[in-house]
């Protein structure tokens, strides 16, 4: 179920999260619109949105509890926010354009869609938090939908 408390590892990973966002915006490439999202799309992104900020925070379930086999999941979910971190280093030091947005990183696609989600997933199989996972998967049927129609929409 999760055990309430507060998660400073989901804290951690939000600010991963969000600072890089915030300076995407005063930064958005050349050409970008959200005008033709899918409303659909756009419902289970920000329905996902808010159930993974709840209980990313909300459950201290995400924060290391000793020293076993599971933090090999901790790991892997650290990996993935550490290449997203990487993936904005590459966009924000390159030209700022699309397809520099929208290209895989590390073999990844829509890295900037994919790589977080899948890392709260791996977060939620730690903490042993089906609500983490069930979030973070609605959030990626949005965010992941959204980005693959952008990438469509330039091709």
């Amino acid at each position: 179920m999760g055990e309430f408390g507060f998660s400073y590892i989901g804290l951690i990973y939000l600010l991963m999260l969000q600072i890089p966002n915030i300076i995407w915006a005063k930064n958005k490439p050349e050409g970008y619109t959200s005008a033709n999202e899918n409303k659909v799309l756009l419902v289970f992104e920000r329905t996902g949105q808010v159930l993974t900020v709840a209980t990313v925070l909300c459950f201290s379930n995400t924060n290391p509890h000793g020293w076993d086999t599971w933090l090999l999941w901790l790991a892997a979910s650290a990996v993935l926010m550490l290449a997203y971190e990487l993936y904005w280093v590459r966009y924000f030091c390159n030209g700022h354009t699309l397809k520099d947005f929208y290209r895989p990183f590390l073999g990844v696609p829509l890295p900037g869609a994919t790589l977080p989600v899948a890392a709260f997933i791996l977060l939620g199989i730690y903490g042993k938090l089906l609500w983490l996972i069930l979030a973070a998967g609605i959030l990626g049927i949005g965010h992941i939908g959204i980005h693959l129609q952008h990438l469509r929409e330039l091709e």
